[in-house]
């Protein structure tokens, strides 16, 4: 019996291990999707297995725990990150030129804008806003590991567009900047406030956003 129940043991591993791994990409995926819907915490694994398709030891097998399937969300979208990071490197190259603040915003906003609105980064980028709007234990952590460096290397050129500033006063900015931003991705009312005239997060909005930010950072910063 003892025998029989190692080889069933084996057999069910060797299984998981065939396992296609388009069904790990499928695990990620309902749970970006269940995540920024309902919240982490409103979520379980079963919950994802089901969104997914998959048996629910699936999940545990790719993942473990459910916060570490959570990090590994970000983990998938690491490059996404280092692209706009790249992409911060490519704006900054001359920061005395009268639009590098300009080049500056659009290289953190336009990746952000066009990840949400393709279909295999909507939930995504529906789940970080979520979770910097309503945060827990996990997403702050994912925010010190993934996010934090990227803030920091873009409020240190944005320090060095406005050397007068300190660097509270342009972190503040940074802050303002992503809480306008987030709304963008996420706002439906402005549809009905401009009786129609509006559809959101269409290309008329981000131009309108992208100046809003430039004039804040002016403003708030006091610099031409």
């Amino acid at each position: 019996m003892m025998a029989a129940a190692r080889r069933g043991a084996r057999a069910a591993k060797d299984t998981l291990a065939e396992a296609a791994p388009d069904r790990r990409q499928a695990i990620l995926l309902a749970a970006e999707k269940l995540f920024g819907l309902r919240g982490y915490h409103a979520v379980s694994i079963r919950d994802i297995a089901g969104e997914a398709g998959v048996p629910l030891a699936l999940v545990g097998y790719y993942f473990g725990a459910k916060h570490e399937l959570y990090h590994a969300i970000f983990e998938s979208w690491q490059g996404s990150i280092d692209e706009r990071v790249a992409a911060l490197k490519a704006a900054a190259s001359d920061l005395k030129a009268p639009d590098a603040l300009e080049r500056v915003l659009c290289a953190w906003v336009v990746p952000l804008v066009e990840l949400s609105r393709h279909p295999t980064g909507q939930y995504y980028a529906l789940m970080a806003a979520r979770d910097l709007m309503s945060p827990t234990p996990e997403s702050e952590r994912a925010q010190e590991e993934f996010f934090n460096p990227m803030a920091h290397a873009y409020i240190d050129t944005l320090q060095q567009i406005f050397p007068r500033a300190t660097r509270g006063q342009v972190a503040w900015c940074y802050q303002f900047m992503l809480g306008a931003v987030l709304h963008y991705l996420t706002d439906v009312r402005v549809e009905t406030l401009s009786r129609g005239e509006n559809r959101a997060t269409d290309d008329h909005g981000q131009q309108a956003l992208l100046r809003f930010l430039a004039a804040g950072f002016r403003g708030a910063l006091k610099s031409g």
